[in-house]
């Protein structure tokens, strides 16, 4: 194995702290944009744990799938459905799987200007925008619009994205931002996806 081992040949023992590592910011509190991207996988994941932690505060949500079709019933779609935490795909399945790219393009565009509004109403606490980034290197979706929606937001409004390859603009203008790197993942060994884990 490459990467991982290159780095630590075997665990280190460390000490536990015994004083908090850092210093409580003092700046204002005010809406994040967040952005999970990178080849390895937990971008969703990550995502969908963040709006039950604010639906779990009693916050409103959005969740907007950019790359499932709207009859979509993975076991995010089955969960939020019964914990009253609204999730909506605005697409067509992933572009190897569709019949017409241009009708992909534009139920991205058509997507977007849902997620804008749902964003710019000012109405939810946290809007996520699951595998955006695929429309936006694709080509279906305008750039600028994206990053002026995202600068013109309320300022209490939270904002997530995920997707591979996000594009560097969006990262500049995102205050946390993760990249899940791929070190190892089990479909390249020849196991299958699986029901509740990937899906």
């Amino acid at each position: 194995m490459t990467g991982l081992s290159e780095r630590i040949d075997t665990m280190q023992i460390e000490t536990p702290p015994t004083e908090k590592r850092y210093e409580k910011p003092e700046g204002e509190r005010r809406g994040l944009v967040i952005v999970n991207t990178g080849d390895g996988k937990g971008k969703s994941t990550a995502a969908f744990g963040l709006a039950l932690r604010a639906h779990g505060r009693g916050k409103a949500v959005k969740i907007f799938q950019f790359m499932k079709v709207p009859t979509a019933r993975f076991g995010e779609h089955r969960m939020f459905e019964q914990i009253g935490l609204p999730i909506e795909g605005l697409g067509d399945g992933f572009s190897w799987k569709s019949k017409d790219l241009e009708h992909s393009a534009q139920l991205a565009r058509d997507g977007w200007e849902k997620a804008r509004a749902a964003i710019l109403s000012g109405e939810h606490f946290l809007v996520v925008l699951d595998e955006i980034t695929y429309p936006l290197i694709y080509g279906w979706l305008p750039l600028d619009g994206v990053l002026q929606t995202l600068r013109e937001r309320p300022k209490e409004v939270h904002v997530c994205l995920t997707g591979r390859r996000c594009p560097p603009e969006i990262i500049e203008l995102a205050d946390t931002v993760t990249e899940m790197q791929l070190i190892k993942h089990a479909f390249k060994a020849g196991i299958p996806a699986q029901r509740g884990i990937e899906d």
